[in-house]
């Protein structure tokens, strides 16, 4: 009598397979019908009305901030102020915008608001419609 081990663990790599290339092919499917995601009209709209984050790499709040944009966050206007190796200073630019923390959004008006904000507080000070 022939050992099937050899034959079970094939089928269980087959299945294994078949499951994986199942799963990445309802993820993409998903993506591509995914209703619109409005933060990327919302990003587009405050980079169009010259709005800018000012931010630094290590700081958590900005990562937050731009965790809150999703993917759309590679369309606003963002500003690094951290000199690698340099905690203790900023970019000549973080410097000329007057910041003093981390993030600061600054809007074409002049008007600066500092810490997280809401999607919805940003549209606002831009003048971006926001449907969430």
């Amino acid at each position: 009598m022939r050992d099937k081990r050899p034959l079970i663990f094939r089928i269980i790599v087959i299945v294994v397979i078949l499951g994986t290339v199942g799963a990445f092919a309802a993820v993409r499917y998903s993506e591509r019908n995914a209703a619109p995601d409005h933060r990327d009209a919302l990003a587009e709209c405050l980079t169009a009305k010259n709005a800018k984050m000012y931010g630094a790499y290590w700081c958590p709040h900005c990562q937050a901030q731009k965790k809150s944009f999703g993917n759309a966050f590679k369309k606003v206007t963002y500003v690094e102020c951290a000199i690698p190796g340099d905690s203790q200073n900023q970019t000549q630019a973080c410097k000329d915008a007057n910041i003093k923390g981390y993030p600061t959004w600054v809007f074409a008006s002049g008007d600066q608001v500092s810490g997280e904000q809401s999607l919805e507080t940003l549209a606002g000070k831009a003048g971006c419609d926001w449907k969430p």
